[in-house]
């Protein structure tokens, strides 16, 4: 296995990648935890292929770019880019067991279907109020304040529920001017309030006794093995490298616990 330094000053620019500004926000808010590189193999950092008809084919990226601090195990931005119907932007803070915190969890979709765009602050162990309460006294303010501004995005799967906070920020906004003046004025501060807030919870986060890291630790399994399993980028990324490829960058790099 060969690993790739994967950070530096700079983020990934993709070029005309419609999620790029989310990054670069991200990226210029960790700058100060001085993160540091998180390997990933060489084939997984940077991947070209073409789509489409033979008459129109279209050239699909995905990057990915990841860091570590002392606090997070692992964050990482999965990027797809497309042409003008296909963008994705997966952005994932997991942090390290022996400290009470949350996943931060965005997920950006542009489909030709329409914007899907999902913000959350998702908890290792719903039932532990212990580990909840805390986070969703300061999260529920800001997710009332940018909900009213958004149409809500419709249910989501019962088996799902126990992997998201009641501060679960979901919506779907059509393509065109309409969606994307509110991506600008809505769905980009809400990202930001929702990090910030995050990496705010981290600055004040404390190590845990082996007890109480054992128990987040086994949440946190939870959590990524559902994730792998049920990522609905999966269809996608298959039709567009295999499944071979696919598999081994779900499982290895997007949730590697």
């Amino acid at each position: 296995m060969s690993a790739t330094r994967t950070c530096s000053s700079d983020p990934l620019n993709i070029s005309g990648w419609s999620w790029q500004p989310f990054l670069d926000d991200a990226v210029q808010a960790l700058k100060p935890l001085n993160y540091k590189p998180y390997p990933v193999e060489d084939r997984f950092l940077w991947k070209q292929d073409q789509s489409g008809s033979k008459s129109k084919p279209v050239t699909v990226t995905t990057a990915t770019w990841a860091c570590q601090t002392e606090k997070f195990r692992q964050v990482r931005a999965a990027c797809v880019s497309g042409g003008d119907t296909t963008s994705v932007l997966n952005f994932v803070i997991n942090p390290l067991s022996r400290f009470d915190l949350p996943f931060f969890g965005g997920d950006l979709v542009t489909l030709p279907s329409g914007h899907l765009l999902a913000l959350d602050l998702q908890p290792a162990d719903k039932s532990d109020a212990d580990h909840t309460k805390p986070v969703w006294d300061r999260l529920l303010p800001i997710f009332d304040l940018w909900r009213s501004k958004l149409p809500d995005g419709g249910p989501i799967p019962e088996e799902a529920q126990p992997f998201f906070s009641p501060g679960f920020l979901w919506t779907r906004l059509p393509l065109g001017e309409e969606g994307q003046q509110l991506i600008n004025t809505v769905v980009r501060p809400a990202f930001n309030a929702y990090l910030n807030l995050y990496l705010e919870l981290a600055a004040a986060a404390e190590p845990v006794s082996n007890q109480r890291r054992d128990h987040l630790l086994a949440g946190q399994r939870r959590y990524t093995d559902y994730r792998a399993e049920k990522d609905p980028a999966r269809g996608m990324l298959t039709r567009f490298y295999g499944k071979e490829w696919t598999e081994a960058y779900i499982h290895t790099v997007l949730f590697d616990l």
